[in-house]
């Protein structure tokens, strides 16, 4: 049967109710787990330059959109657990990205601020994570990178209960 014979075939098929068959156990899981590791990998070589370490990323990010936090709301963002935080940011603090403060408000709390050092490296983190993307995509079409977001976005949202609901407009485009 040629392909396109057979690319008609599976549509049809589709439009009629038939369900396609899901991958192999374990190949979704692993292609998302090895593509998610070498993005990180990449990434990470990049943040190296800054001196900043993985993870440590994502703490300024936050910090700069809004500066004093505290380290339990930091880590709930970042879906790390307290003690992981504490000493992320005890090594941010000795390399001098981050500082903390007791709240002026309340004194038992303990917020954490970017330093000057840390607001100068949100430019080298959205260089590096833009260098990082321009790899990853090579080869991708716009549109096949807008349908690979759109997949993994429905994929996490059915992974951390948040399903995604799709308009039936959307599922007549996945069709064609």
């Amino acid at each position: 049967m040629a392909k396109k014979d057979k690319a008609d075939k599976d549509r049809s098929e589709k439009k009629k109710g038939k369900k396609k068959e899901p991958p192999a156990s374990g190949v979704l899981s692993s292609a998302v787990i090895q593509a998610a590791r070498a993005m990180r990998t990449r990434l990470s070589h990049g943040l190296a330059e800054s001196g900043l370490y993985p993870g440590q990323d994502g703490v300024v990010q936050l910090l700069a959109q809004e500066d004093g936090q505290t380290p339990g709301a930091l880590a709930h963002q970042l879906g790390v657990k307290a003690p992981t935080m504490t000493r992320t940011i005890g090594r941010m603090e000795a390399q001098g990205f981050v500082m903390r403060r007791t709240d002026d408000r309340d004194g038992r709390l303990t917020k954490v601020y970017l330093t000057d050092e840390g607001r100068g490296s949100v430019a080298r983190i959205a260089e590096a994570t833009s260098a990082c993307e321009t790899h990853a995509i090579q080869g991708l079409s716009g549109k096949e990178l807008k349908t690979l977001v759109k997949l993994l976005t429905i994929i996490e949202g059915n992974l951390s209960g948040q399903t995604v609901v799709r308009s039936a407009d959307q599922a007549d485009d996945d069709d064609d």
